[in-house]
């Protein structure tokens, strides 16, 4: 691996060299989703938000409607969205670098916060609806304003971000309070203008997508052409248009006759970044299935299915469990697809069907651990995949806090830890050991220490820099790699 470069520069360009088995990493910020408490108080000052130590607040605070689970880039880099199980959307906006303070140039500082989902209740099937946000997707910067898609397990919704630092006064038919005039008292006809206003951010619905899926919405992806998008639950894929709210296209559609013939379910799903037609889903069996739309309109039938033989001397009683793919995701190129199951992340040639080319332990360790993961419920944890913005390098979760970075070119990688303990700014992170048994050394941590509580489930990688952003629990960690 070639140096990574100072605290004070700026990041590395990402390049083959750039990897992450001896780099070094630092923590640019560490950020707490606003609680209830701290929104309240975001409404009586409106430069809170511009400060970042008022959302560092004590870990007790934190409520299960805190709990981060999604993060997500725009397209640019300059902003980093949020969703919570509260149904709250925290977006978080990249400081502008200044002569005086150079190294402030990674740190995001919160720009906007909106309740996206509340919680609702199916009278027909007598089923709670949380408001828990599932996934958020960006759509590409058209204009000043901003758009992205967040959605709960029902309901799909287009958001629209806009600032606001002028507002017009002198209507004719309303008074400065805003109640309607006589229209007798008026003798005047006064022009409106534009007067400045303190900087306002608005977050507004522009379309509501829903009614669509009976079961949980697991997956939403942006198509290239920016007209469609799909969400996907359980056992159907649905494409939708952005200007149609009150119909979708079913795309897939695995459902059996009958229910007890239910073998596998869909996992994830996602398009091709670059053609239009072309989509994956995975399923809990380990399998991928790309889909080519031109061929039919309902893609019951897959173009290309990938799959692993499974080794017999690995058969277990958790073997059909671990091998379920929690996310899937193409490479910014479009050649090659990442999935993650529960101990490793696979990389696949679109080429190549019959396996893939190359596989990533990422807490082996754990397979001794199965029948005790098994009892609760953590074998069950859908741990998220990202690539770097060339491809080159790959990061995943675990558990402890721990998060894991695999250099595909020279094959390296590290084990670094997101926690409080090491949240002081501009700290360099530590590689971290876990030890499976025998004598262990001073710097590593024995498996069976593992906290399983904490677990790093989501996670972000800049579009073109070395940012990554991890949320543990309710906190959101930003590190930057150290630059010279």
């Amino acid at each position: 691996l070639g140096p990574w470069c100072s605290p004070t520069g700026s990041p590395a360009p990402l390049s083959c060299e750039t990897g992450c088995g001896e780099g070094s990493w630092i923590l640019v910020c560490r950020l707490l989703v606003p609680t209830q408490v701290s929104l309240l108080s975001m409404e009586e000052d409106i430069d809170t938000r511009k400060i970042n130590n008022s959302f560092l607040r004590d870990h007790s605070y934190a409520t299960e409607a805190d709990i981060i689970s999604t993060v997500e880039f725009n397209h640019t880099g300059e902003l980093l969205a949020t969703g919570d199980k509260g149904g709250r959307v925290v977006i978080f906006q990249r400081e502008q670098e200044s002569k005086n303070q150079v190294h402030r140039r990674g740190e995001y500082n919160v720009y906007s916060t909106f309740q996206s989902h509340e919680p609702e209740f199916d009278y027909l099937k007598s089923l709670e609806i949380e408001e828990k946000i599932n996934k958020i997707r960006w759509l590409p910067q058209q204009n000043a304003a901003y758009f992205l898609l967040s959605t709960n397990d029902k309901t799909v919704k287009l958001w629209k971000v806009s600032e606001r630092d002028k507002r017009p006064e002198g209507y004719n038919l309303k008074d400065e309070e805003g109640r309607l005039r006589d229209p007798a008292t008026i003798t005047t006809l006064r022009v409106p203008v534009l007067r400045p206003m303190d900087l306002m951010v608005e977050a507004t619905p522009r379309r509501v997508f829903a009614n669509a899926h009976t079961y949980h919405i697991n997956s939403i992806s942006v198509n290239s052409d920016y007209e469609t998008y799909m969400s996907a639950d359980d056992l159907r894929i649905n494409l939708w248009n952005f200007e149609i709210t009150n119909q979708s296209f079913n795309i897939v559609d695995i459902k059996p006759a009958n229910m007890e013939e239910l073998t596998e379910v869909i996992t994830a799903a996602e398009f091709h970044p670059h053609h239009c037609n072309t989509f994956v889903y995975s399923s809990s069996k380990g399998t991928i299935r790309l889909c080519d739309m031109r061929a039919s309109a309902l893609c019951d039938r897959h173009t290309k299915f990938f799959e692993e033989p499974e080794d017999p001397s690995n058969r277990s009683f958790f073997s059909e469990i671990i091998s379920s793919i929690s996310d899937v995701k193409f490479s910014h190129s479009g050649r090659y697809i990442m999935t993650r199951d529960y101990l490793t992340v696979k990389v696949w040639d679109l080429n190549m069907e019959n396996r893939p080319i190359e596989t990533y332990q990422v807490h082996d360790y754990l397979r001794s651990k199965l029948c005790s993961l098994y009892e609760n419920d953590c074998i069950f944890d859908k741990f998220e995949c990202v690539w770097n913005g060339s491809d080159s390098v790959i990061m995943t979760g675990s558990y402890n806090n721990f998060f894991r970075m695999f250099d595909r070119n020279t094959k390296r990688d590290v084990t670094l830890e997101a926690s409080r303990e090491n949240s002081k700014p501009r700290a360099i992170l530590k590689p971290r050991k876990v030890c499976v048994g025998g004598k262990r050394r001073k710097d590593e941590i024995s498996v069976d220490s593992l906290d399983f509580s904490k677990k790093i489930l989501h996670t972000a990688w800049h579009p073109s820099e070395n940012i990554i952003a991890v949320a543990a629990t309710n906190n959101l960690y930003i590190f930057q790699d150290k630059v010279n």
